[in-house]
C-alpha cells in the first residue's frame, strides 16, 4: 500500500490519497490539521506503508521533528530525475509540476533550482571528465516550481505517480535493478533529512585547539591569523612583491612569471616540482587558507549549533549518483579537524568504509575471472600487483595503473604497469574502453541498477575542427568510463544506506539510541549508545553483505566494511 501526501514545509494542513502498487487510488482520501497529525497519521500506519511525496526535504522535516520515522518513501523528484536520465532526457526540470506538464501536454516549468552539479560543460559535454569532488555545495530552491492554476496538487501527485510506475516498470526492462535503485535513492533522501536533524558531533574546544596550533589565535574582524599573515608576508617577500595577494591566483601566477618562475597554473601538484624559495611557503600558505576557509571560525559559527554540524545533503546530488551538501562542505571534513568530532558523554561512533570499492565494483561488472578472484584479499591492490606484475611491492604502480584506467588519465609512468593490467585482466579493462568509446560516440552508459549518463546533444561536435573535436569526444570517453564504475558504486552505497538505517531503527527503544549521523561515498558513521557497540557493528556488517548480495549478485565479488568502534573519528585515521 502507498499514500500520496501533499503537505507544504510548515504547519500547514496536509492530504493524504491511499493508493495500490501500480497508483491506482485505493481508499478514500482524508485530510490532517498539521504536521503532528500528518505524524500521527504515519505511527498509525503499517510500517510497510511507502508514503509518495513530491520532495522528501519539503515534507519529512516536519513529521520527524513531530516525532515520527518514516520506514519507505516514494520521493517523486528524485524518481523523476532517474527516469528521465533512463529516457535519454536527462537534465529536463523534474520537479512535480514539471513531470505533470509532461503528463498532460503543457508548457513545462523551469526546475526553481539551478542544476544540480553534473561536470558537464555545454550541451550534455563533460569538461574535463568526472570531476565531482569540485561540487559540493548548491542552491537551496526557494519554493518549488508551481503547479497552474486550478489544479488540484493531490490529483497532480496520484496521476503523476502512477505514470512514474508504469515508467519504472519499462525501464526495469532494459535495467532490472531500476526499482532497487528508485526505492534506494528515496531512501536515501530519508536518510539524509534524519542526518541533518541529528548532525554530527562537534567539539567547539578541540576545534579551537586544531585552529589555534595551526594557524594561531583568531583575528579580529575575520582578518588573517598570525600564521597564516607572516606566511603571506614571507611569500610577497620572497616574490619581491610587498602588495600580493597570496589568495589571488592570477596575482600569484604574475609574481611567479615576473620572478622567473614559468608555471601555467598555481595548482599544488604543478608548484610542488618548482625550485624556487617561495614555494614552500606558498604552499603552506594554501594549505593553511583552505583549512581557515573551510572549516575555520566563521565556518563553525554558521554550521555548528548545539554541538552538533549540521549539513543539509542532498543524495543523487551529482550525476554518478554521489551525495552532494547544501553548504557547509560536508562530504570533506579533513583529518586536520576530525579530531573535533567526539561522541557524547555514554556513546561511541562506529565508523565503517568499503574498502577499494570502484575497483571490487569494476571486478563484478566486467565478470573478469582474476579480477573476481583477486577481491576475495584483504588488500586488493597488493593482490593485484602480485597477480599482474609479479610483485606484492609493486602495489603502488598497480594502482596508479588501475586508477588511471578508471579514470582515463594519461598512463605516464603507469604505462608498463597498465600494459600489464591489460594482459592480466582482459575483461575488466575492456568494459573500460567500450564505456570510454561509447561517450566518445555521444553515447550513455548505465550503471549496473540503471542511473544513466547524459547522453551528448544533437550536433556536439557540429563547427569544431579535428582537434577541438577529438579533445572534446576524449573527454566524453573519460567520463563515461569512470561513470559506469562511480555510479555503479553509488548504487552499491545507496543500498547500504537503506538497510543500515532499517536495522539501526530495531536496535534501540529511542531513535538516538542508534543513528546515522555522517555519510560520504563509501563511508558511513554512526553514534550509538556504548552498549549497542556490538550490535552496530553487526548492523554494518550486514547491511554491506545485502548490499553486495542486492546490488552485484552472483558475481562472487567480496566487499569489505570494516567497522571501528571509536570515541573521536581522528582515530579511525
Amino acid at each position: 500500500m502507498r499514500i500520496c501526501v501533499v503537505a507544504g514545509p510548515g504547519p500547514g494542513p496536509a492530504r493524504l490519497a491511499p493508493v495500490d502498487d501500480a497508483g491506482a487510488p485505493a481508499g478514500p482520501r482524508r485530510d490532517v490539521p498539521g504536521p503532528d497529525a500528518l505524524a500521527a497519521a504515519v505511527r498509525g500506519a503499517p510500517s510497510d506503508v511507502r508514503w509518495v511525496w513530491a520532495d522528501t526535504p519539503r515534507t519529512y522535516p516536519a513529521v520527524l521533528a513531530a516525532g515520527a520515522r518514516v520506514e519507505r518513501c516514494h520521493d517523486v523528484g528524485l524518481t523523476e530525475a532517474l527516469l528521465l536520465g533512463a529516457e535519454g532526457r536527462w537534465g529536463e526540470p523534474r520537479s512535480l509540476a514539471a513531470a505533470w506538464a509532461r503528463l498532460t501536454g503543457g508548457p513545462v516549468p523551469p526546475d526553481p533550482e539551478p542544476p544540480l552539479p553534473a561536470a558537464l560543460g555545454p550541451g550534455g559535454d563533460p569538461d574535463g571528465g568526472v570531476q565531482d569532488a569540485l561540487f559540493d555545495a548548491v542552491d537551496v530552491p526557494a519554493a518549488p516550481a508551481a503547479l497552474p492554476p486550478g489544479t488540484d496538487p493531490l490529483d497532480v501527485l496520484v496521476a503523476v505517480h502512477a505514470d512514474q510506475q508504469r515508467r519504472v516498470a519499462a525501464a526495469r526492462a532494459v535495467s532490472p535493478g531500476f526499482t532497487l535503485l528508485v526505492a534506494a535513492e528515496s531512501a536515501s533522501a530519508l536518510a539524509a533529512v534524519e542526518m541533518s536533524a541529528a548532525g554530527l558531533p562537534w567539539r567547539a574546544d578541540l576545534h579551537d585547539a586544531v585552529l589555534v596550533e595551526a594557524l594561531g589565535p583568531r583575528a579580529p574582524h575575520g582578518g588573517r591569523p598570525p600564521r597564516l599573515q607572516a606566511l603571506a608576508e614571507e611569500v610577497a617577500r620572497l616574490l619581491g612583491d610587498p602588495r600580493l595577494n597570496p589568495d589571488s591566483p592570477p596575482d600569484v601566477l604574475r609574481a611567479l612569471r615576473r620572478a622567473g618562475v614559468l608555471v601555467s597554473s598555481t595548482r599544488r601538484h604543478e608548484l610542488r616540482g618548482v625550485d624556487h624559495p617561495a614555494v614552500g611557503p606558498l604552499l603552506q600558505y594554501k594549505e593553511l587558507s583552505r583549512l581557515h576557509t573551510a572549516n575555520g571560525w566563521a565556518w563553525r559559527e554558521q554550521w555548528v549549533r548545539d554541538g552538533r554540524f549540521r549539513p543539509e545533503y542532498v543524495p543523487g546530488g551529482v550525476v554518478s549518483g554521489r551525495w552532494a551538501s547544501r553548504g557547509g562542505g560536508a562530504l570533506q571534513i579533513p583529518k586536520a579537524v576530525r579530531g573535533a568530532v567526539v561522541a557524547d558523554p555514554g556513546r561511541v561512533l562506529v565508523v565503517a568504509d568499503a574498502g577499494q570499492l570502484e575497483p571490487r565494483v569494476l571486478a563484478a561488472l566486467s565478470a573478469d575471472p582474476g579480477m573476481v578472484a583477486a577481491t576475495q584479499a584483504g588488500d586488493l591492490y597488493t593482490e593485484i600487483a602480485t597477480r599482474a606484475l609479479g610483485r606484492t611491492d609493486a602495489r603502488a604502480e598497480a594502482k596508479i595503473a588501475l586508477l588511471s584506467a578508471m579514470y582515463g588519465g594519461g598512463a605516464g609512468s603507469a604505462a608498463p604497469a597498465l600494459a600489464a593490467l591489460r594482459r592480466r585482466f582482459p575483461a575488466a579493462l575492456e568494459l573500460l574502453e567500450e564505456a570510454a568509446r561509447t561517450g566518445e560516440d555521444g553515447g550513455a552508459v548505465r550503471s549496473v541498477l540503471g542511473r544513466t549518463s547524459p547522453a551528448a546533444a544533437p550536433g556536439w561536435l557540429d563547427g569544431l575542427g579535428p582537434e577541438a573535436a577529438g579533445g572534446r569526444a576524449r573527454a566524453r570517453g573519460r567520463f563515461t568510463r569512470n561513470f559506469v564504475v562511480q555510479a555503479s558504486a553509488a548504487d552499491w552505497a545507496g543500498v547500504l544506506v537503506a538497510g543500515l538505517r532499517t536495522r539501526l531503527a530495531a536496535l534501540g527503544e529511542r531513535p538516538d539510541d542508534a543513528r546515522l549521523v555522517f555519510f560520504q561515498h563509501d563511508e558511513v558513521v554512526l553514534e550509538v549508545r556504548e552498549e549497542l557497540a556490538a550490535a552496530a557493528v553487526g548492523a554494518v556488517t550486514d547491511a554491506g553483505s545485502e548490499a553486495t548480495r542486492l546490488v552485484l549478485p552472483g558475481t562472487g565479488v567480496r566487499v569489505p566494511l570494516e567497522a571501528a568502534v571509536v570515541r573521536s573519528y581522528a582515530e579511525k585515521g
